[in-house]
């Protein structure tokens, strides 16, 4: 195996890369007091302030800590469950167009909301892909009360 020096000082690549995403879950987490502050009726105009933000000339990078931490909030009034840190992470890594790898049961599902909804911010749809029509209806049906919460529209595509 070749020595590689700068594994030495930076770590193994994957260490690397997860700690790069630490900055950006710490500006996530930042926002997430002031959304605890917010209506049910907030949710949708958050989403369309921020459709307008985009719209004017914002990336998607430049919306994601608001993004993620509003999807986080309405995770938690929707299905009682907080988005834990790793599960942003996963997010920010799918938004990334990476691919990320957790376990059973590690929150794959709900991680997958945050890069969902930021990217169907500027309109053109989002699709969601799962292995069977059991767990697209039960996701949609899920993971739907948080989208629903933030104005965004939900469908299932099955294979009847």
């Amino acid at each position: 195996m070749p020595f590689d020096i700068l594994s030495i000082f930076l770590g193994p690549k994957q260490v690397r890369d997860l700690k790069s995403l630490i900055p950006l879950t710490r500006r996530i987490n930042a926002l997430e007091p002031q959304l605890v502050a917010l209506s049910p009726s907030d949710f949708p105009r958050q989403t369309e302030a921020l459709k307008r933000r985009y719209a004017g000339g914002e990336n998607l990078d430049a919306l994601l800590p608001e993004a993620f931490a509003l999807v986080r909030e309405a995770a938690r009034r929707a299905l009682g469950e907080r988005i834990y840190d790793v599960q942003l992470m996963g997010g920010i890594v799918l938004h990334q167009g990476k691919i990320m790898e957790m376990k059973t049961g590690e929150g794959k599902t709900l991680s997958s909301v945050t890069a969902a909804y930021l990217n169907s911010l500027p309109g053109q749809g989002v699709h969601v892909v799962t292995v069977n029509d059991y767990l697209a209806g039960r996701d949609a049906e899920w993971m739907g009360r948080i989208y629903r919460l933030l104005g965004v529209s939900v469908g299932v595509v099955l294979s009847q």
